[in-house]
């Protein structure tokens, strides 16, 4: 089984935000924080290795909580892109595996997290988060698939690789992901916020 000690965070938030209109999503305000620091805020006790946030034109200061940041210099090329930057950062710090988050996802938790680690069972381990339709990330990959990690291209990213792994079932709500101004004032209505600004 692999083991956070040994395993690289990787936090995807270079997205484009084309589908949230304007501005840079990852900083918009929900609760007490902007939105990208909810995983961040919920992984940051897990004693991960490594973690690496990829980034591309955000004022978020990810180094400040503990990230290396790796820019991704043309997000156009989409989240494999990103994926590629941050599992090449994770093979130089020497880890066995990496745990790709998403920075758009605010209520994942680490108690799901290690039960992605309980589903693993070493080097070639694939193990996606799953709302009983589609596997999506959090989703953890051993070092047999680093490689193939840095082969893909375009914005499916890893959803190819990761549909073959092992699937740990959560609530659908924990893996809900904002794109659009509509995701985000839906979520706020969830939390009875009107508006957080």
């Amino acid at each position: 089984m692999l083991a956070p000690e040994e395993t690289a965070l990787v936090l995807l938030a270079a997205g484009r935000s084309r589908r949230f209109d304007d501005g840079d999503k990852l900083a918009e305000r929900f609760l007490d924080k902007p939105l990208a620091y909810h995983v961040v805020t919920a992984l940051e006790d897990m004693p991960f290795a490594a973690r690496i946030a990829v980034v591309s034109e955000t004022q978020l200061d990810f180094a400040a909580l503990g990230y290396e940041v790796v820019e991704n210099p043309d997000p156009t090329l989409g989240q494999a892109r990103s994926l590629c930057f941050g599992v090449e950062a994770a093979e130089k710090a020497g880890v066995r595996a990496v745990l790709v988050a998403l920075a758009d996802m605010p209520r994942v938790t680490a108690t799901h997290v290690y039960r992605l680690f309980d589903a693993s069972h070493g080097d070639d381990t694939i193990v996606a988060s799953s709302d009983g339709v589609q596997p999506k990330p959090p989703a953890l990959f051993g070092r047999g698939h680093f490689a193939e990690l840095q082969s893909l291209d375009g914005d499916q990213g890893g959803r190819a690789l990761i549909r073959r792994g092992r699937h740990v079932i959560t609530r659908p709500a924990e893996l809900a992901d904002v794109d659009t101004q509509e995701d985000l004032a839906e979520l706020r209505r969830l939390y009875g916020l009107p508006t957080d600004g």
